[in-house]
C-alpha cells in the first residue's frame, strides 16, 4: 500500500460508515434494536478506521515532505471550500457527540441517549457523506480543472 491509496480507502470508509448510519437509522425506526446496535457499531468501527487512516496519511505526507493538495481556482472553489471548512469543523464536534451517545445507550439510559442522538445522527451522517465529495471534488473533478 502506498500513501497514494489513502484517499480512497479514506473515501471507502466514510461511504460504509453514511451506510451503515442510514441502515441503522431504518432498524430503530422498525423497533428491531439488536440489529439497529449492530449497524451502530460497524459505523463506530468504520468511522475509526478512517480516522486512523486519515491521520496516518497526513503523518506519512509530512514525513515524505508532500504538501497539501489544494483545489484549483475555478467556480467550484466556493463550494469546495464551503463543504471543506463545515465538514471539518463538524468533524470535530462529533467526536465527542458520538462517545456521548454510545455511552448513554452502554448505560442503557434510552431517554437521554434518544435525546442526543437525534444530534448525533444527522451530524454524524452529513460528516460521512461530506468526506466522500471531498474526496470526490478533489480528486476527481479538480484534476479535470487544472487543464
Amino acid at each position: 500500500m502506498t500513501v497514494e491509496s489513502f484517499p480512497l480507502i479514506n473515501a471507502t470508509l466514510n461511504a460504509a460508515s453514511a451506510v451503515f448510519l442510514l441502515i441503522a437509522y431504518a432498524l430503530i425506526k422498525a423497533r428491531r434494536y439488536a440489529a439497529h446496535a449492530t449497524m451502530m457499531m460497524a459505523a463506530v468501527v468504520t468511522s475509526t478506521a478512517f480516522l486512523a487512516c486519515y491521520l496516518t496519511y497526513h503523518w506519512l505526507r509530512v514525513r515524505q515532505g508532500i504538501t497539501v493538495t489544494r483545489f484549483p481556482a475555478s467556480g467550484l472553489r466556493p463550494l469546495y471550500l464551503t463543504i471543506l471548512l463545515s465538514h471539518t469543523f463538524l468533524a470535530v464536534v462529533i467526536l465527542p457527540l458520538v462517545a456521548l451517545t454510545l455511552f448513554r445507550a452502554f448505560r442503557r439510559e434510552w431517554f437521554r441517549h434518544r435525546r442526543i442522538s437525534v444530534w448525533t445522527f444527522p451530524l454524524w451522517l452529513y460528516v460521512s457523506v461530506t468526506g466522500v465529495v471531498i474526496y470526490w471534488m478533489l480528486y476527481h473533478v479538480a484534476p479535470g480543472l487544472r487543464h
